[in-house]
């Protein structure tokens, strides 16, 4: 890409995560892996890592470029698009950690294996964060396209009350809508399945919710966090 310099933006929340993010980075530049001749390849590379101020829309990519730039986090009109003005007005390419962190793993084992994960048009790995009225909340990376159910019942040792006690899930992060419990037993974990669903794969993050939720006082939650976050 011929980038010069890479900003890791962290959710100002992560205060003790961005302060290790901090000392890796002094490390890599100890060891020459970056700033002026960055690995003895004669090109120089600078990281910088930046706090947020704890603002949900700076996930959206031109409200985190705003935010960067000191300015509040508040999303572009478009175009241009960030890869031809972004940050300070430079050419950037916004990507999420997750992208960034499975990629050495591609060129290392290649791009068939990556890709054997999953079914087509849904190939790859996935970081699936499952919270809620399960017995053992987790972040775990999995293979695209697994069945949902298998999914909770793999890592995170069921749903509290047994599968039967189940109410809904929300299957990608609190903007896509939830699927019903005979949805869960067949909803496969990938980006065309849930589409079909009338849901979506979203950000992997998955709510599970039992028999003991009153549905309409989660969403009023929901609704209420995008208000203050003021989404729209």
């Amino acid at each position: 890409m011929r980038a010069k310099a890479a900003y890791l933006y962290s959710r100002g929340e992560f205060w003790e995560e961005a302060n290790e993010l901090r000392k890796a980075v002094a490390e890599a530049y100890e060891k020459g892996f970056l700033g002026k001749n960055a690995c003895g390849t004669g090109y120089d590379f600078d990281v910088y890592v930046q706090n947020g101020a704890g603002a949900y829309i700076c996930g959206e990519e031109t409200g985190l470029i705003e935010s960067l730039e000191g300015k509040p986090g508040r999303p572009r009109l478009k175009p241009p698009f960030p890869a031809n003005a972004g940050l300070y007005g430079c050419p950037s390419t916004v990507t999420n950690v997750e992208t960034v962190a499975v990629v050495p793993t591609i060129i290392r084992r290649g791009a068939d294996w990556f890709s054997g994960f999953g079914r087509p048009k849904n190939a790859g790995t996935k970081l699936f964060c499952i919270s809620g009225h399960v017995n053992n909340p987790i972040t775990v990376e999995e293979e695209m396209s697994i069945p949902l159910r298998e999914l909770i019942e793999k890592h995170c040792k069921g749903v509290i009350g047994g599968w039967d006690n189940l109410k809904a899930i929300i299957p990608g992060g609190s903007s896509v809508p939830m699927l019903v419990k005979s949805q869960c037993e067949e909803a496969i974990m990938d980006f065309d399945d849930l589409k079909d669903r009338k849901s979506g794969l979203g950000t992997a993050a998955v709510i599970v919710m039992n028999n003991q939720t009153d549905v309409i006082d989660a969403i009023l939650r929901l609704s209420k966090f995008y208000q203050h976050e003021s989404c729209g």
